[in-house]
């Protein structure tokens, strides 16, 4: 029997196993701001992998960085009706520029400092971004306007889950500006496909992408787009968004532009964003029983070396030894990238740092003793196979010429064989067979674990048709999630209306 490193597993309890995960691999803790998490160095790290990666393809597209700023008049959002009634439970308000001592001890907002009109700590940023494309749009020669930026923004979540929903989080956000619908469309699918690319091409996720059913657009919408990853309890995590804002916001921020014919239009807009919700699903994706498994992309440290030093005078030596193997890796190219190697120094018992490693899920774990320097060896340990057959922890030991000839390869080799065991619970956990609700009861029935996800036949119903599939539906506790693109062609009938089925939607729990 395999003894593992964590002390809860993913079938005993998968939310615990998920907070474990967190705090056993450094990722992240509580803040003491309820809903607020301090980013460890590790969990920061992926970010900022998985930042420069993404941005390396926002700016492949033609889009430049910026900054707006944190607080955003009210009045901006009173201009969108849609808009704000979407995010006014979650907005944090700043109503005072000062405090004063209350003669108690206490710290109160000055009576005398209320603001003129209240500021909202950023939701997102249509609004101010949008009052600002009125500015810089002019003519039809200023479009197209193609920005983004990262940054953070606050939604007062009432149910806070670390990474996955917090009041405060980090992302990128783009928004742009268009002299005609059918160009904003075309971002707004491109951005969907960049999206795409980046979660199965650098954090190694799996996902659906498609259009978001009328109930679960972005507030202001005309259209949303998502990519939705499957979680290892078979639950929905919806991992980015597009959106086509069509002439809404343009028309609340008047944004007009004079086109070639010296008329006067309202451009189209779009918006889209990854968060660090990315990571969630990078852990309850890719993670085990031992801990973390961070795909080589994202690894902060691709490979981490770990010297057995034993206090004596052999260890400068070993120590040499590893910063010339660390040199040599360093020297490699993997995934497009040089390889991001770590010697760890740490005066910690050598077997506590690899586990703590393990935890991490660094890609490569190499642990080199006396022994292995005096035979030109290395111990290496991939953290994509950690077990042998008998249960035993797998450390080969290789000729360190030999394992520095192979990394590289390893190192893709356990990028693509982490994507290919997701693609392979996604694609096997999607039932297409269910064609009436007493059949999704059925396949998402108490007892049933790990259900997965269903996609059936959707007619588009709206209105109070549309009210009732959302009743039925969290009745149930599930959800519609998207409609896929290239999904195979409706036929039958509608599993909620009985009508004729004009395409095919996901149905599933979700986070």
């Amino acid at each position: 029997m395999i003894k593992h490193a964590l002390s809860v597993t993913r079938a005993d309890d998968f939310a615990q196993w998920y907070q474990t995960v967190i705090a056993e691999a450094d990722m992240a803790e509580e803040s003491g701001v309820r809903g607020c998490m301090v980013i460890r160095p590790w969990g920061y790290g992926i970010w900022e992998r998985m930042q420069r990666l993404l941005d390396d393809k926002i700016k492949a597209t033609g889009h430049e960085n910026c900054y707006f700023p944190l607080f955003i008049p009210l009045s901006y959002f009173e201009k969108e009706a849609e808009h704000v009634e979407g995010f006014a439970k979650e907005m944090a308000v700043v109503t005072h520029h000062r405090l004063i001592p209350d003669g108690k001890g206490k710290l109160i907002p000055d009576p005398a400092a209320r603001l003129e009109e209240p500021l909202v700590v950023r939701p997102t940023s249509e609004t101010v971004i949008g009052t600002a494309f009125s500015r810089w749009v002019q003519s039809w020669r200023d479009l197209p306007v193609l920005i983004n930026q990262w940054a953070n923004v606050v939604r007062w979540e009432m149910r806070t889950r670390m990474f996955l929903r917090t009041a405060e989080f980090l992302w990128q956000e783009g928004h742009t500006a268009h002299a005609s619908e059918a160009e904003a469309r075309e971002e707004t699918l491109k951005m969907l496909e960049v999206y795409r690319s980046f979660a199965e091409d650098c954090v190694a996720l799996p996902v659906v992408a498609g259009e978001k059913p009328e109930n679960e657009r972005f507030p202001g919408a005309v259209e949303t787009w998502s990519i939705e990853a499957m979680m290892q309890d078979g639950k929905a995590l919806q991992a980015g968004t597009s959106h086509f804002l069509g002439t809404n916001f343009a028309h609340a921020q008047d944004i007009k532009f004079q086109n070639a014919s010296g008329e006067l239009e309202f451009a189209n807009t779009t918006s889209w964003g990854v968060s660090t919700r990315m990571i969630g699903g990078l852990i309850m994706v890719h993670g085990d029983d031992d801990g973390l498994r961070v795909p080589p992309r994202i690894a902060p440290w691709q490979v981490v070396i770990v010297p057995m030093l034993r206090d004596n005078d052999e260890d400068a030596a070993l120590i040499d030894y590893c910063k010339g193997l660390q040199g040599e890796l360093a020297a490699l190219s993997a995934c497009g990238e040089p390889v991001r190697a770590l010697l760890d120094l740490k005066p910690v018992k050598s077997t506590n740092k690899r586990w703590a490693w393990v935890k991490k899920g660094a890609p490569i774990v190499i642990e080199v003793g006396g022994r292995d320097m005096a035979g030109g060896n290395v111990s290496v340990i991939r953290r994509d196979r950690l077990y042998r057959e008998d249960g035993k922890l797998d450390s080969a030991a290789v000729a360190k010429g030999d394992f520095v000839g192979g990394a590289a390869a390893m190192l893709e080799e356990i990028q693509a064989g982490l994507f290919a065991d997701a693609k392979a619970r996604l694609d096997g956990s999607i039932a297409r067979d269910v064609t009436d609700i007493a059949g999704l009861q059925a396949f998402f029935a108490e007892g049933v674990k790990n259900p997965g996800w269903v996609e059936a036949g959707w007619s588009k119903p709206t209105g109070a048709a549309l009210d009732k599939v959302v009743e039925t539906l969290k009745s149930m506790k599930l959800t519609l999630r998207n409609v896929p693109q290239g999904a195979a062609p409706a036929t039958g009938a509608c599993i909620f209306t009985g009508e004729p089925a004009v395409e095919r939607v996901l149905i599933a729990r979700a986070y």
